[in-house]
């Protein structure tokens, strides 16, 4: 196939096309070809290495354009449509982790899992944790959720500053900057079919597909309940807004398939941005605000697969779950999304989390462990989407859903 030919394809099928040829060379190859994983994570670090200013930059921007009357009232939307998603999401990994039941039969396939960051702190810990000491060095540690909150203030100082007439050369200029680097990283997933291909390869090559056999139960419970989760949502937001439905998959398929390959919430970011404001038709103001607190506050697929583990955990060791047990690790599995890790491998983290605050054994995280990539493309799947569906429906709220965009009708401009 030549070059010409080769620019043809959609960067979208390229990506489709690089994930089965992946698959296929890993599973042929074996160890083998485990070392081109290298190759992956050089295009992980290219996207990453943005991803902080780009959020900084983006809440900064959104909040810092809008009115404090506005702010408050997309602020109390957001935080319904956040959390509420989350808890049914939990409680939908408990449903089908009762009514499955994926933790019988799976003795004697615990691992070891080793490195792995556990916190351990109390309640006040972690929400005390939330709050940067120093934004720079929260920065540098990719702690989202601190960068987010310095943002969220930096944005608000602006808002007010703007108000008095001061503001708006600064915002200008915040707006510039972020353009540059959406830019930047435009230019960078030209690469992702390459890095994509690398990663799954790799994947593939040094886990091999026989891990899937012990937990294709579990996989199977969380990829059915995680596709049906998102199909209810994508049907509610096309009858709320008012769109094809169709349309909306078309649209946001690019972002599902950029989700689902590299399972990274945060990689993820950069395309969410793009197509919510050109494919989808959602206003700068809404897409700048929701798209970055979303990946770090609405982490639906992170909730299912904690309940679900914790279900599946508990059958394992033949522990009976009270309902307000059940409740509790509703509750925790949503809190722990907070601020998780949004890279590759966050949700064993996560996990580790939760795990010693409900007397489960940390060790038995092994039992996941060798599954974690295939299930982190179910959660990324429900992590990135559910964000984009939200962005749309708020937006809907704000009259600002451009439905020529939407309709491929007209060509965004900014």
């Amino acid at each position: 196939m030549s070059m010409r030919s080769l620019r043809k394809i959609s960067l979208t099928n390229q990506i489709m096309i690089a994930m089965v040829v992946g698959i296929i060379v890993g599973a042929i190859f074996q160890q083998n070809i485990v070392g081109v994983k290298v190759i992956g994570d050089i295009f992980l670090r290219l996207i990453q290495m943005s991803v902080v200013v780009l959020i900084m930059g983006s809440v900064i921007e959104a909040v810092g354009g809008l009115e404090i009357q506005e702010l408050r009232k997309i602020g109390f939307r957001m935080f319904v449509w956040f959390m509420g998603s989350t808890v049914i999401a939990a409680v939908i990994g408990v449903v089908f982790g009762l009514v499955v039941k994926p933790g019988v039969g799976l003795e004697g396939t615990v691992g070891t899992v080793e490195n792995l960051a556990v916190n351990d702190g109390s309640l006040q810990e972690i929400i005390l944790d939330f709050i940067p000491q120093n934004i720079i060095a929260a920065m540098a540690e990719a702690n989202m959720i601190q960068v987010i909150i310095f943002a969220l203030f930096f944005g608000l100082a602006l808002s007010l500053t703007k108000q008095d007439g001061k503001g708006n050369q600064l915002l200008d200029w915040v707006s510039n900057f972020n353009n540059v680097i959406l830019k930047m990283v435009t230019l960078i997933m030209q690469l992702a079919p390459i890095g994509i291909f690398a990663l799954i390869a790799s994947v593939v090559g040094e886990i091999g597909v026989g891990v899937l056999g012990t937990l294709m139960k579990f996989l199977l419970t969380l990829g059915t309940a995680a596709v049906l989760y998102l199909i209810v949502w994508l049907g509610v937001a096309a009858l709320y807004c008012k769109v094809n439905f169709t349309r909306l998959v078309k649209n946001i398929w690019r972002i599902t398939m950029i989700a689902v390959t590299t399972t990274s919430s945060a990689v993820s970011l950069p395309v969410k941005l793009e197509d919510g404001r050109e494919k989808l038709g959602i206003g700068d103001r809404i897409n700048k605000l929701v798209m970055p607190l979303g990946m770090s506050l609405n982490s639906n697929g992170l909730a299912m697969y904690l309940s679900l583990s914790i279900v599946t955990f508990a059958q394992f060791f033949q522990i009976e779950l009270t309902i307000g047990q059940l409740t509790q690790a509703v509750l925790l599995s949503t809190l722990a999304c907070l601020g998780t890790v949004v890279v590759p491998g966050g949700g064993l983290v996560a996990l580790a989390t939760v795990m010693p605050m409900l007397g489960l054994p940390t060790a038995s995280i092994a039992l996941l462990a060798g599954i974690d990539w295939f299930s982190g493309v179910f959660r990324t799947l429900l992590n990135v989407d559910i964000d984009v569906l939200v962005a749309l429906i708020i937006a809907k709220d704000e009259n600002e859903l451009d439905r020529d965009i939407f309709n491929g009708k007209k060509v965004y401009t900014k």
